[in-house]
């Protein structure tokens, strides 16, 4: 037993070397990217209100990030798998895709902690909350990177080149982060095109963010609803990324 907790561990620890520590110490630029993204929608959303929505342009940035570092596994594991061939090793080894992604899970948190670092601070100094509106955060933030790992890892065994999975990138980003109400209140948003948000999972993590920590004002009964369908569009997305997914077959 405990030498298959230190496999697992060794597995996990291997992960987070490959693909986040590797990069932070070679390409310290990829660093300033990541950070630049959420951070100049939060500039012009916070200049283009005169400062009213900073606090809540400061929760989309933290639901941004949170994302994006989930969507952007999947062109790491693209790299890992059509560049580098480390798929086809870690299929032919005991290792299943759960563990296998999980450890690229960890190690898009660990190449994120300068991003969410500061992020944090931002938020404990323009978003005022107590501690069950903290607690609620935090669980939301959990379950939308759980979301977008699982979406990345699904994209990632569909796609054939690292190409394909920049484009994949490219048609998420906008579609999950910056058009929806992330950065602002739906309420923003006419009520003719307003249904339309509501397609995007991050439209419920931002109103059960915003709701909160006072910046939304929903029942009960609407932010349980919002949980149910965040919860239950992760899970379906999960199940799709660890049964359906082409994982041996590639």
């Amino acid at each position: 037993m405990k030498r298959v907790n230190r496999s697992r561990g060794s597995q996990l620890y291997a992960s987070i070397l490959v693909n986040s520590v590797y990069a932070m110490l070679n390409y310290p630029v990829t660093l300033i990217s990541t950070l630049l993204a959420p951070l100049s929608i939060l500039a012009v959303v916070t200049f283009a209100s005169k400062g009213t929505l900073l606090p809540v342009a400061a929760e989309g940035a933290l639901i941004m990030t949170m994302v994006t570092s989930g969507t952007a596994m999947q062109g790491d594991l693209s790299h890992l798998k059509n560049d580098m061939r480390l798929q086809d090793m870690v299929v032919s080894s005991p290792t299943g895709p759960g563990i296998y992604v999980f450890g690229m899970a960890l190690s898009e948190i660990v190449y994120s902690i300068p991003t969410l670092s500061l992020l944090v601070i931002f938020n404990v100094l323009f978003v005022k909350t107590d501690v069950a509106g903290a607690f609620i955060i935090f669980f939301d933030m959990v379950t939308i990177f759980a979301f977008s790992i699982s979406l990345g890892f699904l994209l990632s065994t569909l796609s054939s080149d690292i190409v394909q999975s920049w484009a994949f990138s490219g048609i998420l980003s906008p579609i999950l982060t910056t058009i929806p109400p992330v950065y602002y209140p739906i309420s923003y948003i006419p009520i003719p095109y307003r249904y339309l948000a509501y397609i995007s999972p991050t439209t419920y993590a931002a109103q059960i963010a915003q709701n909160a920590v006072g910046f939304q004002s929903l029942s009960v009964a609407t932010v349980l609803l919002y949980w149910l369908i965040l919860v239950g569009i992760t899970v379906v997305i999960t199940y799709l990324a660890l049964k359906r997914s082409r994982w041996r077959e590639i």
